[in-house]
């Protein structure tokens, strides 16, 4: 995995999660709290979902074959999407139907003070995961806001850790009220109604995970940044305009471009070969992400079409010459 994958922040998670795990469990077992229980395993599941993010940047990192000409970039989204599933069944679904079961059976809570002791150092544990994840995503984000990197975040990883940990760290702050409500009312159904809580807060993080990650699987272009670079950089000796381009990623840091640009009428097959490979140095210069260069020469037609190839300007890229 790239160091923009984020595996700082993934193993700062997975430890995390997996300690988390642990002391949840042992205090499900003292105090017999549901939402203790659902925290176990959401954290159960965020453990898992670190486990399945490097496993999908390891197997990313695969040549290409015959079969997969294009590699295995895309894993890392195929690896995202499956924990997005992880998140909303065995985190979500589970929790809402403790809450549920706790609702209509409520029992009272034994040693609610280790209930409270086990959240409060989990909050501690998540919030150094949660602080490693911003500071990992920071450079990438840029002058975007978090909602935006979110959303338009071509690494998978990042976005997941960062959601999956600001949830932990609401799940466990509606927790520590279920429990403290509980024991302070002397009301146990307030235990099913913070872990009911907690199941449907998991359950909305997986499906934004679920829809993001859908999108980058069909197939992605590169941002309007990276789009713009790149018509930038195809002008030049040889290129009077760019007729249109198309860019997809194939995996975070892989982008495949395929672009039909204008050139002289008087071009020879020499002129035009030596232009395009001059256009993709130019490219690979400029945006190094862009691994697949496929250029189509065409013919200016534009009546003020130097026989020079003085660089013109960047037709509409809506596919027409």
């Amino acid at each position: 995995m790239s160091a923009s994958g984020g595996a700082k922040a993934i193993v700062a998670a997975l430890i995390a999660n997996v300690g988390i795990a642990v002391i949840k469990f042992v205090a499900f077992l003292i105090t017999g709290s549901s939402s203790m229980l659902a925290e176990a395993v959401h954290s159960l599941a965020d453990s898992g979902n670190q486990g399945l993010l490097l496993l999908g940047g390891k197997r990313a990192q695969r040549a290409a074959t015959t079969d997969h000409p294009f590699g295995y970039g895309r894993d890392r989204y195929v690896y995202g999407f499956l924990v997005a599933l992880v998140l909303f069944t065995v985190g979500g679904l589970f929790a809402l139907y403790e809450g549920v079961n706790k609702i209509v059976h409520p029992h009272h809570l034994e040693s609610p003070l280790v209930a409270v002791v086990v959240l409060v150092a989990a909050i501690g544990l998540e919030s150094w995961s949660f602080r490693t994840a911003i500071g990992e995503s920071r450079h990438l984000k840029g002058e975007a806001s978090w909602v935006e990197f979110i959303r338009r975040a071509k690494v998978p990883e990042l976005p997941v850790v960062l959601l999956e940990d600001f949830a932990a760290l609401i799940g466990l702050t509606l927790a520590l009220i279920g429990v403290g409500l509980s024991s302070a009312l002397d009301a146990p159904v307030w235990d099913g109604i913070g872990t009911a809580a907690i199941g449907v807060l998991l359950i909305g993080v997986a499906v934004v995970l679920i829809v993001e990650t859908k999108s980058l699987l069909l197939g992605e272009s590169a941002s309007p940044a990276v789009n713009d670079r790149i018509a930038a950089a195809l002008l030049g000796p040889g290129v009077t305009r760019v007729i249109h381009q198309r860019t997809t990623h194939l995996g975070p840091d892989e982008v495949l471009l395929a672009a039909k640009v204008a050139m002289p009428p008087n071009s020879t097959l020499a002129e035009a070969a030596a232009a395009i490979d001059a256009a993709e140095a130019r490219i690979r210069a400029a945006e190094p992400s862009v691994r697949v260069i496929y250029l189509e020469p065409d013919v200016d037609r534009t009546p003020d079409a130097g026989p020079g190839g003085t660089p013109g300007a960047v037709a509409a890229q809506d596919g027409t010459a």
